[in-house]
């Protein structure tokens, strides 16, 4: 591996619960504007949670024709459109390049849970015969990176990352190695979901993983690090960014809105759903992270965190965060992009590393919805319900997935200098 070779980010896409533009997406961060509301999309009285962080404004033959749209599951939607607008803000002429050294990796963490409900509900009132032929296309998880490839005639690396609510974040951190690695010039990657429907939905609930204390207030539901958290709320949507080998961007003239400098990957090993009650492992996949950026640990000026507002593991993160910087963590930023659009599950880290790359260009931290009730555990600075002006050189974006996954990235603004 050349390790001389560095990988910039030079095109953003988003399709999320609170805009479906980059700026929107944005704006509607750093005000405050949260996208949670009750659930639209079925009747949603028999369940114990009833609101949702559901994309708005999305209509499917504004980007497609019917016969695709018939043959495309949402997340797919999400995914192509985000990649679409990635790569025109990107400016990458992959016409003019080798096709082969341009690839993609999106990851999801349940596909399309959505067309297999719909699937089932055929088989069963209208019989085996009456399944669509494109079913298991729509299903599986890898289709969307396939699609994309198709797209756009790309044919580098190309697969999905599946790690649930860290799919995202491993998408994008394999992407880094494959350039860095000299595999690909570039790589289109991020993640996509589309969980809201009704089988998902009742299994959530039989988890108690979702909130149920604020059915009635639905812009107070997502509230991570606050002492009243009482579960997480689903969001859904995609982001995608483009990493591209620095001289190639440079050559090009790109813009370049960052540099990933670092990624570091644990395993708890712990519990199936819940998180190593200390942060063991999720301090690792930090501290693996910023010895792969060569940084110190007092260097980072801001945590985006996994953040989901789960009792059991925005106190893990809290503690993990306190093991590596000790008493440099009172003196950063952290802040949860979650309490504003929900838990994007596997699509989270594709998302909110668009948040940090903004905050990283725009020197805001957009805020922490629903800060309220002070929690013991939480008292860093988690940029309580207003934004924060702040200088922001390294950025850690961090994701834990159920089954135990933890990464973390290192982010860092760019200048012409490594360090």
């Amino acid at each position: 591996m050349n390790q001389n070779r560095r990988v910039v980010i030079t095109g953003m896409g988003v399709v999320s619960p609170v805009g479906n533009s980059v700026e929107t997406y944005w704006e509607n961060l750093i005000a405050g504007n949260s996208g949670v509301a009750e659930v639209t999309r079925f009747e949603v009285a028999p369940y114990s949670t009833k609101v949702a962080a559901e994309v708005k404004d999305f209509n499917p033959l504004d980007h497609f024709d019917k016969r695709e749209v018939r043959h495309l599951d949402l997340y797919q939607q999400y995914a192509l459109v985000a990649a679409r607008d990635a790569l025109k803000d990107s400016a990458l002429e992959i016409d003019k390049m080798d096709p082969n050294r341009v690839g993609v990796i999106i990851g999801t963490g349940i596909g399309g849970i959505a067309t297999f409900e719909d699937q089932m509900r055929v088989l069963i009132n209208r019989g085996p015969k009456r399944i669509s032929p494109f079913f298991i296309p729509m299903l599986i998880c890898d289709t969307a990176a396939g699609l994309v490839a198709m797209r756009y005639g790309l044919k580098g690396p190309n697969y999905a990352a599946v790690s649930a609510c860290a799919s995202a974040s491993h998408a994008m951190s394999d992407s880094y190695w494959i350039i860095k690695r000299g595999e690909a010039e570039a790589m289109v990657t991020g993640g996509s979901e589309n969980a809201i429907c009704e089988i998902s939905w009742a299994a959530f609930c039989a988890m108690r993983a979702m909130s149920t204390n604020f059915n009635e207030e639905p812009l107070k539901a997502s509230r991570p690090f606050d002492g009243k958290r009482d579960g997480f709320v689903m969001g859904d949507g995609a982001g995608v960014v483009i990493l591209e080998e620095l001289e190639h961007a440079l050559k090009r003239g790109a813009r370049i809105y960052g540099e990933v400098i670092g990624a570091g990957m644990s395993a708890d090993a712990y519990h199936i759903t819940m998180p190593e009650p200390e942060g063991e492992g999720a301090a690792k996949a930090m501290e693996i992270s910023l010895k792969g950026a060569g940084i110190k640990p007092e260097m980072v000026d801001y945590i985006n965190t996994h953040g989901t507002a789960t009792p059991l593991g925005d106190i893990s993160e809290i503690k993990a965060i306190k093991k590596v910087f000790g008493q440099h963590a009172y003196e950063m930023a952290i802040n949860s992009t979650k309490s504003i659009i929900g838990h994007l599950l596997g699509a989270a880290g594709g998302v909110e590393v668009i948040a940090t790359l903004m905050t990283m260009n725009t020197g805001v931290v957009h805020p922490t919805l629903n800060q309220e009730v002070p929690d013991p555990e939480c008292d860093l600075n988690c940029v309580p319900n207003v934004k924060q002006e702040r200088e922001v050189n390294y950025a850690i974006l961090n994701s834990f997935g159920f089954g135990g996954h933890n990464i973390s990235i290192v982010l860092k603004r760019f200048t012409d200098q490594h360090k």
